[in-house]
């Protein structure tokens, strides 16, 4: 049976809907009204709170402002700049460190040129802010807003550049060495570094006056080319074979001589394989062939003999021979060859040493056919003081009866050795600097002059020989020589195939070298005009030091041609030799 619907039962039940959504809609405005009031009153306090904070800061420093830690916020610009100086003002003086990578240096303020500005570091604070939530904030946090310099350029540019190079650092290669006990020791690399040196400027002006006095910069790494693990590596490759057991040297008479850890310190080192470091990549082991032959010698030292030419001893007033004799040594090339191909050959440790014979080069057989009765050069000198003359007998009497064989070298300073008063010599006159003094041993260059000329004419080798600076007169000009210990010395060679034999006297008044021999040559001197005159200055000398007066004496050019002849005429050399005498000051003595 179907239900039925009446008009009057539709109306109820529409009627009881509506009165249900009614109290519905009441409920909810109930719930919300006390939070939209209650957020109204929120915003309407804000604002008016806004409003109030507005009117009270205008014309301050925005609130929580600082500079180099110093609270300025809210403060009036003048009460701002006066809270700075009085909280900065000593800082201001204090050094500043400047870092960048892992380097430091110093900065000075006032050297630097650096000072504040105070007015307009105060202002670059800015405005107040008008953004509710930033004047919000302000009340929690800080804004460090740093400082404006006020800047000396030259000074301060003159610090940036400092700064620059102490923050810069080239990269340092790995080095290897070898300690004195043998043992490898690596240095390793250190990277350098770069800096911007616009982005530093930048920097130090804003933040040398920050909270921790730190600047902080950045810097590039430059890498080095050559590293520990190179070095590493030549450890394995060249070190532990070269030290791993002795290298050993067997040689005469059962005598042993060895390289060992501590030997190989001295051979064996390592270097860049470029000379200029920024092509350098790699270490190269460098060998020293003479150290080794140095180390092994002084250990061979009683395996070789040495040759001894044949010689002569005065007995009775007749010469004597002393035979020669005959010698071995070590053939070096041959028993060292490269050292490096010993050291490092791990199978054979033990090698031969060989030897050969060492020929005396004067041997008794021309010895005996020697004699000395030939003058082949003389030369006689004079004109010198007494105290001169005592010098001049005693270094006369030292090298009489000495011997120069074929092929030698004599040599005036290395035969006399010292000469001070303990070998019989006096002080005499020299001259110094263009005037006259004393000096233990004057005179001697008298002796030098004497046997040059005997050497000169015996058609010896000039070694070594030195002219005086100013002309004497009792002196061949341009066939003189001077001599000096320790500095300046009188060398000749004997180039023919027998020996001379020097023999000297003096007395009182002159001194005579003769050379005494094989005469084989005869000796002409040409000597030239003086040319190109040079005029004395005036020295005036406080006669308190030792002064001589002195009348001066010009300078010249003059050359000496040396002509060498056979007995028989023919010319055998020619040779020129040109002397610059300087003038001889006049001096006067007050």
């Amino acid at each position: 049976m179907k239900k039925q619907h009446t008009a009057g039962s539709t109306a109820a039940a529409h009627s009881k809907k509506v009165t249900k959504k009614t109290v519905k809609s009441h409920k909810k405005r109930r719930l919300i009204s006390p939070w939209v009031w209650a957020l109204l009153f929120i915003l309407g306090l804000g604002g008016v709170l806004y409003g109030v904070d507005i009117a009270m800061s205008e014309g301050r420093v925005p609130r929580g402002v600082t500079v180099g830690g110093v609270d300025i916020g809210g403060m009036t610009e003048s009460q701002a700049e006066q809270r700075l100086r009085l909280d900065l003002g000593e800082k201001t003086r204090k050094p500043v460190t400047v870092k960048a990578g892992n380097m430091s240096t110093k900065l000075d303020p006032p050297q630097a040129g650096l000072q504040v500005d105070w007015g307009k570091t105060v202002k670059q604070a800015g405005q107040q802010p008008l953004n509710p939530i930033t004047r919000i904030r302000s009340f929690f946090e800080t804004r460090e807003v740093g400082i404006i310099s006020a800047v000396a350029e030259e000074p301060f540019n003159r610090t940036m550049d400092r700064l620059s190079r102490e923050l810069t650092r080239t990269a340092e290669n790995a080095e290897l060495t070898l300690t004195s006990d043998g043992k490898p020791k690596v240095k390793p690399e250190v990277a350098g570094q770069t800096i911007n040196s616009d982005e530093l400027h930048d920097l130090v002006l804003d933040n040398w006056l920050n909270t921790s006095r730190t600047v902080e910069g950045k810097a590039d790494v430059v890498d080095a080319k050559i590293t520990k693990d190179k070095a590493d590596k030549l450890i394995r490759d060249v070190v532990n074979p070269a030290i791993a057991t002795p290298i050993t040297f067997k040689g005469r008479d059962n005598v042993t001589a060895r390289i060992d850890a501590a030997s190989m310190s001295k051979i064996l080192s390592f270097k860049p394989n470029s000379d200029k470091p920024e092509d350098a990549t790699d270490l190269q082991p460098v060998w020293n062939n003479d150290a080794a032959k140095a180390l092994l010698q002084a250990q061979l030292a009683s395996t070789e003999k040495e040759a001894r030419d044949a010689s002569f001893t005065e007995v009775g007033g007749s010469l004597n021979v002393i035979p020669s004799e005959d010698g071995w040594k070590i053939k070096w090339d041959e028993t060292l060859g490269k050292i490096e191909d010993k050291a490092l050959n791990t199978r054979t440790r033990d090698w031969e040493v060989f030897y050969e014979e060492d020929k005396a080069q004067y041997t008794t057989e021309q010895a005996k056919l020697a004699r000395f009765d030939d003058v082949v050069g003389e030369f006689t000198t004079g004109g010198f003081s007494p105290a001169s003359g005592v010098n001049i007998r005693r270094a006369a009497e030292m090298i009489n009866g000495a011997l120069v064989l074929p092929g030698r070298t004599f040599s005036l300073n290395g035969y006399t050795g010292p000469r001070g008063t303990a070998q019989g010599f006096v002080e005499s006159g020299i001259i110094i600097d263009g005037r006259a003094s004393e000096a233990v041993g004057g005179g001697v260059s008298q002796l030098a002059t004497t046997l040059y000329n005997a050497a000169y004419f015996a058609g010896m080798e000039d070694v070594a020989h030195t002219p005086h600076s100013y002309y004497i007169s009792r002196y061949p000009a341009g066939r003189e020589a001077t001599i000096f210990e320790g500095a300046i010395d009188l060398q000749f060679k004997n180039t023919f195939d027998t020996p001379v034999r020097i023999v000297a006297f003096a007395d009182d008044h002159q001194v005579t070298v003769r050379l005494m021999g094989v005469k084989t040559v005869n000796v002409e001197s040409i000597t030239g005009p003086r040319t190109n005159p040079t005029s004395p200055e005036k020295r005036v000398i406080d006669k308190k030091d030792h002064c001589t007066p002195s009348s001066g004496a010009p300078g010249f050019t003059i050359t000496d041609t040396r002509v060498i002849r056979d007995l028989s005429g023919k010319e055998l050399s020619r040779e020129t030799q040109t002397t610059v005498y300087d003038p001889q000051p006049i001096v006067e003595c007050k």
